[in-house]
């Protein structure tokens, strides 16, 4: 069932919706969880007063953002597209591990349940790869085999600044297939053999970069090679012509882009970035320009599939995308590529600002239509 016909049947079955949503939940909020953990050490890593001072919350900032909170809404999201109960464990371990680094238990445990979470998604494609034989799938199934790869290598103690391709990998990989699904007619018959081959490319430079860290200039070749491909291929060059929603997608999608080209020509030309400006460059370009972009994105189609509940656009989601990309710039250029101190802090202040004005216009949007379907 494609994302857009499940929306449609949401808002036909307000009942069935509200069912979908209770049971969904438990696996989304340990997510939510991980992001606002993952804010709070932001908070804290720029030197700025936070809610929660936990000693722990940097060194696993990283971690909770990427495979606590991200992984966690793809792993939620394939399991609804497998429609069967074992799927719901790779959300739900990887949800467990997230709230067991931010708990008094041993760090191990955490990263051992991310571990096994990501070990899960893995073995997720395998159903959804015999079920349709899809390129697309398959490319997603690469991405989730780096994620896997990240989370054992952290818990035998490698760091996260190393494991940083890997976790590239994972987020790239995994949503170049999505758009792969979503736009597979307008890349043309050959796109997923096309896109099999890039992501093997990108496979083997995330794992040289670790053998031989003086490759990573490859790597960042190997991802420009792939944006280079989407950006080119994906309709979101024609639709952002267009107005309301579907602009708003494109434009966002096309701006997350540009900002994981950035992070990868900070690769070729620096090579491995484990630390200052150029590993703040490119983490943020990532997770933040490239991530939170491509889900700002795709909420309105996403979440309504996933929760079972409808989120129609409002024009006030522009709002938090406008400030994530403006104190993106502010960040990276002013303050990592300038060297000014204080637009770095600023920027990232704002960029925390832009996530929760997100997350609170989603639960805003996501209550008003309940309202509105519950007076019909």
């Amino acid at each position: 069932m494609s994302a857009t016909t499940a929306a449609a049947l949401v808002q036909g079955r307000p009942g069935a919706a509200r069912h979908h949503t209770l049971r969904r939940l438990p696996f989304l909020l340990p997510g939510g969880v991980a992001l606002l953990a993952g804010l709070d050490a932001a908070l804290m890593l720029i030197g700025l007063p936070a809610p929660v001072d936990l000693a722990r919350l940097p060194e696993v900032h990283g971690m909770l953002l990427v495979l606590g909170f991200v992984g966690t809404l793809i792993a939620l999201e394939r399991a609804v597209a497998l429609s069967r109960p074992a799927g719901y464990l790779a959300p739900a371990l990887l949800g467990a591990g997230g709230l067991l680094l931010v708990s008094p238990a041993p760090l191990w445990t955490g990263r051992s349940l991310l571990l096994s979470g990501a070990a899960a998604l893995t073995l997720l494609y395998v159903p959804l790869w015999r079920r349709q034989r899809d390129d697309a799938v398959l490319v997603q199934a690469l991405g989730a085999v780096l994620a896997a790869g990240a989370a054992g290598l952290w818990l035998g103690g490698v760091t996260v600044a190393a494991l940083l391709p890997w976790l590239v990998g994972f987020i790239v990989l995994t949503i170049a297939g999505e758009r792969l699904e979503l736009a597979r007619l307008a890349m043309g018959p050959g796109a997923g053999t096309r896109l099999v081959l890039l992501s093997t490319a990108v496979v083997a430079s995330v794992v040289a970069s670790l053998l031989w860290p003086l490759t990573t200039p490859l790597l960042g070749v190997a991802v420009l090679g792939l944006v280079g491909w989407l950006g080119v291929h994906d309709v979101a060059r024609r639709t952002v012509r267009s107005t309301g929603q579907v602009r708003f997608m494109a434009a966002g999608m096309l701006a997350g882009y540009a900002w994981l080209a950035v992070a990868a020509t900070v690769w070729v030309v620096g090579g491995a970035a484990t630390g200052g400006t150029a590993y703040d460059a490119v983490v943020h370009a990532v997770f933040l320009g490239f991530t939170m972009s491509m889900i700002m994105a795709h909420a309105p189609v996403i979440l309504p599939a996933v929760l079972r509940s409808p989120m129609p656009y409002h024009p006030v989601l522009v709002g938090p995308a406008v400030l994530l990309h403006a104190s993106l710039v502010l960040r990276l250029w002013v303050g990592d590529a300038l060297g000014s101190a204080t637009a770095w802090q600023v920027g990232g202040a704002l960029n925390i600002t832009a996530l929760l004005a997100f997350v609170g216009v989603v639960v805003w949007l996501v209550v008003r239509s309940r309202r509105v379907g519950a007076r019909r």
